[in-house]
């Protein structure tokens, strides 16, 4: 039985396969070590788009549905639901599973080889809640399932990790800042040997950045808080907010489309004190730009981590942009970056050991690589070695070093 290794991550998914006892990563597009986890699903041409491809698709405007952040849905209702595409009704659980497919699909093409079994990461929590973390998990084993896959096993992403993390010996502690969770493992290294001491968990991710920042810098811009008049009478109240937090969110973006939200907006633009903020609300549902807003909006935050930057929304309309300072990134992610920090010295704390004895901490994840994140946790582990070489690999490698085991 060969044994695929397998990232699946909210926003990138990596792959790898065990070659002469060794890791070896297997490029799934265009010799890039990673691919999007994104979908779209043409409707002009009735076909379905992976990766960049995917992404491509939706930058040039194609008539489609763009999915990002599915990982994020699993052990919801939502995954279970029947959706109308193209001349079926198809759940999320089995898009997630043609997407898994087309990996599986393109590692054979890759390596010449067939792989009935998987190794799949997973975060240590899904969700805090114990039915809907279980519930997640039967999720993604039933879309590889789908896929085509015989044997399906999981390890928490933080530990495989922690397999991949060099020869250095001593304690080491993994930081894994995905998109949707942050996971943490302590382990102990002698030789070759990766002792785990504890592993620990946190809803806590990149996606809720993006959020974050979306709700506080572009979606004021579109009417978030902004007073609408009542219909009858003279009385003013705030817009409702529950559009402008889908619309932050990316695993909701897909789902807002349609006539009942497409006449909420006129209807608030109608009512609205401000009607020029709601006119580029329309703008953005009209013409489903919820998705590039949100690019906009991780664009943005990527060149904030390096100095004064902006968020560039010329998308919605010619010129417009929302100011994103480096010191307003660090005062917006401070909240999450301390309780990503805290949950680390809980780990710690959990393995047994004091956060001075700390020798390394591994970060892992491309949120990982803000500078307040990885200052918080520094700070936290005094004395500890950073190291950040494989952020967008050691998952995958770690999980194909570990198949040698099974």
């Amino acid at each position: 039985m060969d044994w695929l290794a397998v990232d699946f991550g909210t926003s990138n998914t990596g792959v790898s396969v065990l070659q002469d006892g060794a890791p070896r990563l297997v490029a799934l597009e265009d010799g890039a070590e990673t691919m999007p986890t994104a979908v779209f699903l043409d409707f002009t041409e009735k076909r379905t788009l992976w990766g960049r491809a995917a992404v491509t698709a939706l930058i040039e405007g194609r008539e489609g549905r763009f999915m990002r952040a599915l990982k994020s849905v699993l052990g919801t209702p939502l995954m279970q639901e029947k959706r109308q595409f193209f001349q079926e009704r198809v759940t999320l659980v089995e898009i997630t599973a043609r997407f898994l497919a087309g990996v599986k699909e393109r590692a054979e093409a890759e390596t010449g080889r067939r792989f009935d079994a998987v190794l799949s990461g997973r975060p240590v929590r899904f969700h805090p809640d114990p039915d809907r973390d279980r519930r997640a998990e039967a999720d993604l084993r039933a879309a590889y399932e789908m896929a085509g896959f015989e044997r399906i096993e999981f390890l928490p992403e933080p530990e495989a990790a922690a397999l991949s993390a060099g020869e250095a010996e001593g304690v080491g502690l993994v930081v894994d800042i995905g998109g949707g969770t942050s996971d943490f493992t302590l382990f102990r290294q002698s030789g070759e040997e990766v002792a785990r001491l504890a592993s620990h968990g946190i809803r806590v991710g990149g996606t809720d950045f993006d959020r974050s920042l979306s709700l506080g810098h572009v979606m004021p811009l579109f009417g978030k808080g902004s007073l609408l008049k009542a219909e009858l009478g003279e009385k003013t109240h705030p817009a409702p907010a529950a559009l402008f937090n889908g619309l932050a969110s990316w695993e909701q973006i897909a789902f807002l489309y349609g006539p009942d939200t497409t006449r909420q907006v006129k209807q608030m633009r109608k009512l609205a004190l401000e009607p020029e903020k709601f006119a580029r609300l329309e703008e953005v549902i009209s013409m489903e730009l919820g998705h590039d807003v949100a690019f906009a909006v991780e664009d943005g935050k990527i060149a904030a981590n390096a100095g004064d930057a902006e968020i560039d929304l010329s998308v919605v309309k010619p010129g417009l942009s929302a100011p994103l300072p480096g010191e307003r990134l660090m005062l917006d992610l401070g909240p999450f970056a301390d309780e990503i920090a805290e949950a680390a010295r809980d780990t710690v704390s959990a393995g047994g050991m004091e956060t001075v004895d700390v020798g390394r901490v591994v970060f892992v994840g491309g949120s990982s690589l803000l500078g307040v994140v990885s200052g918080a946790v520094a700070r936290a582990m005094p004395g500890a070695e950073l190291v950040f070489g494989r952020a967008f690999t050691a998952i995958a490698d770690g999980l194909a070093i570990e198949t040698a085991r099974r």
